[in-house]
């Protein structure tokens, strides 16, 4: 009898094969090891990654400069000998990627000006891989302006932009509000640099002959945009008219849109935090100013250059730059983990997260968005330190709801004035974009200069699904007009297969975890059609191992959805988050992910991912936050345990 109380004991700890108590044990042993990285003042910020773009470019940044820090140069080559493939011998665009010449043409480049022999095996394997693909003469527009930066192609290699562009109005075709944020910033030093044509210092005269295969002068067709529509011949056509008329462009106007365009920078300068708080924009910045003739000690030029140095992550061995700071976004995803989590020591540390988040709301800065909708009054959050120009949907919706979580009459003004701005960033399609409304102009994507493809902010699926979710949690019902014109988006945007593009996390799995957790909120039935063919869709991505992965490779139409060469963590949580959402909790494939999860926690409570799992642009810029790999699966084990202890209210909120 006592065996067989023990056997029914044991059986009552396990949930379809789950050790409950394993769980428990898990989740306490991350919930420690998360409390340990937050900062005094009560933030998070993990490091965020990027691929060798960023850290060759800081390298040839201070090339073109005569600025150079060996050292540092020295512990970013191993970075980047580090990153080269063993299988294809470039360089990728995220782990385990495939060869991209882009990445590869500038990685060989850094790795040249930080003094590599050009004979040593790794650079004979790039080289030889770069020529097999077609040489240097197939990169992209920007890797392209960085070699016409230093000579090492003409500046016929891209296409021409203007700075009188900083003139033109609004209702021109082109205009710098109707391209995103991220493109607006970038674009706007840059332009002074295209029109000027600066020639890099380049100290020791670093030249890139021998990734061409044919001499870069001899190459006639420089037009990499292969969006393959009827507008891409005609851009050219324009293209070739404004580069005959460019030179011949009246000084005073000129001058007057170089004006402008320092006045721009000025305005967003941003501190420390730099213009954007991004690093292309950033970089732009510093060789706009040098190539004006700032002087070194100009105080705007003095703060651009530190704005890009805070970017350097250096360690013992290896260094490399960070394309922004993501502490927000870390802050406010990390106090949901822990709200999910409930204990006394969670509940303590996420007040003195979003204690930290509260004055970080931007309610006193008209930004960029406001020329679409200039009567809504700002009250985003950012995703850096500070970027108040530019807050985004996706933090704001994400800081709301976990204030809304943790004590909606504590931070009711917060809430509300988050609430009202997002609201008033709806794009008239019902969905929402990052940083602006009805970012829409997809014309623009065939120019030259868009080679790309991420010229644009157009509402998205994920970051829609966001706003819903919080609108849902404070009680919106579906048939207030944005909730509905939301929701009738969402369902127009699910896939055949079910499924929901993420285009700020990787891919479809972000995506579809996104918004079941916002339909949850919603309360829209588990029966939905919608809702039960991404069930099953999930369910049919989950892998052997139990857990679920998927590479940056899905973003291209010809690679399947939803699948990757490992399972990861993140991913997995995700998953797992998706289906609990409509109550899949005791599922064969809910416990076979919470056993992945438990199967893989390291020893010190926290998870290994070496796979991208987010995106920055798709198909051109892969991220991997550090963060997700210790939050996310936190998350999921944390939810699972409540709703198998009968907390079924922690399925409500809206993520």
């Amino acid at each position: 009898m006592l065996s067989q109380t023990l056997r029914k004991e044991q059986d009552s700890s396990q949930a379809a094969g789950v050790n409950l108590a394993d769980v428990a044990k898990g989740v306490d042993s991350a919930r420690a090891a998360l409390l340990k990285l937050q900062h005094a003042d009560g933030h998070w910020a993990f490091p965020l990654e990027a691929d060798a773009t960023i850290p060759a470019e800081y390298i040839l940044l201070q090339h073109f400069l005569d600025e150079i820090n060996q050292p540092l140069h020295d512990k970013m080559a191993v970075y980047l000998r580090n990153d080269q493939s063993s299988v294809h011998d470039g360089w990728a665009l995220f782990y385990g990627g495939d060869f991209n010449i882009s990445t590869s043409v500038k990685a060989y480049f850094a790795l040249k000006a930080a003094g590599d022999d050009i004979n040593a095996p790794h650079m004979v394997r790039g080289r030889n891989a770069i020529l097999k693909h077609g040489g240097a003469a197939k990169c992209n527009v920007f890797t392209r302006i960085q070699m016409a930066l230093f000579g090492a192609v003409p500046w016929t290699a891209v296409p021409v932009m203007p700075v009188e562009i900083m003139l033109l109005p609004r209702w021109f075709p082109f205009h710098l509000a109707k391209v995103a944020y991220w493109s607006r910033t970038v674009i706007v030093p840059l332009l002074v640099l295209m029109t000027l044509k600066p020639r890099a210092v380049n100290p020791k005269n670093i030249r890139l002959d021998e990734l061409f295969v044919v001499p870069p002068e001899t190459v006639e067709d420089w037009n990499t945009n292969e969006t393959k529509s009827i507008l891409n011949p005609i851009f050219q056509k324009i293209d070739n008219v404004l580069r005959f008329f460019e030179p011949y462009m009246p000084k005073g106007i000129r001058k007057k849109a170089i004006d402008k365009a320092v006045a721009f920078v000025k305005e967003r300068l941003n501190g420390e935090d730099g213009l954007g708080a991004i690093y292309p924009a950033m970089a732009n910045v510093v060789m706009m100013y040098d190539a004006l003739g700032y002087d070194k000690h100009h105080p705007d030029r003095v703060i651009a250059t530190k704005a890009v140095d805070k970017l350097v992550i250096e360690e013992e061995a290896s260094a490399y730059c960070q394309p922004c700071f993501s502490p927000v976004w870390d802050t406010g995803l990390m106090a949901h983990a822990l709200l999910e989590d409930g204990s006394v020591e969670a509940k303590a540390a996420t007040l003195r997260a979003t204690e930290w988040l509260k004055p970080l709301q931007v309610l006193d800065v008209v930004g960029d968005w406001a020329e679409w909708r200039p009567n809504v009054r700002p009250g985003g959050w950012a995703f850096q330190y500070n970027n108040a120009h530019y807050p985004d949907l996706d933090d704001t919706a994400v800081v709301v709801m976990a204030m809304d979580r943790l004590d909606s009459q504590k931070y009711r003004e917060a809430i509300e004035r988050g609430t009202e701005w997002v609201l008033g960033l709806q794009s008239k399609n019902g969905g929402w974009g990052a940083f602006d409304a009805d970012n829409t102009y997809y014309y623009l994507n065939h120019i030259p200069f868009a080679d790309h493809g991420a010229l644009l902010d157009p509402p998205s699926a994920d970051v829609t699904a966001r706003c819903l979710g919080m609108l849902a949690q404070l009680g919106y019902k579906n048939d207030h007009p944005a909730v509905a014109a939301g929701l009738t988006y969402l369902r127009r945007e699910q896939e055949k297969e079910g499924c929901w593009f993420g285009r700020w996390g990787t891919n479809y799995i972000y995506g579809t975890w996104s918004v079941l957790n916002a339909l949850n909120a919603m309360g829209i039935s588990k029966h939905d059609l919608m809702v039960r063919r991404a069930i099953n869709w999930l369910v049919s991505k989950q892998r052997e191992d139990g857990g679920w992965g998927e590479d940056g490779a899905s973003y291209w139409s010809d690679q399947p959805k939803g699948e990757g060469k490992v399972s990861t963590p993140a991913q997995t949580a995700w998953a797992i988050l998706g289906l609990m959402a409509f109550g899949e909790i005791d599922s064969d494939a809910v416990s076979k992910g919470m056993n992945y999860l438990l199967q893989t926690q390291q020893a010190e409570g926290l998870w290994k991912e070496d796979y991208y799992t987010a995106v920055g642009f798709p198909k051109v810029f892969y991220l991997r936050y550090h963060g997700y790999k210790a939050f996310f699966p936190q998350w999921a084990m944390a939810r699972y345990q409540n709703l198998k202890n009968g907390n079924a209210t922690q399925t409500l909120f809206g993520m």
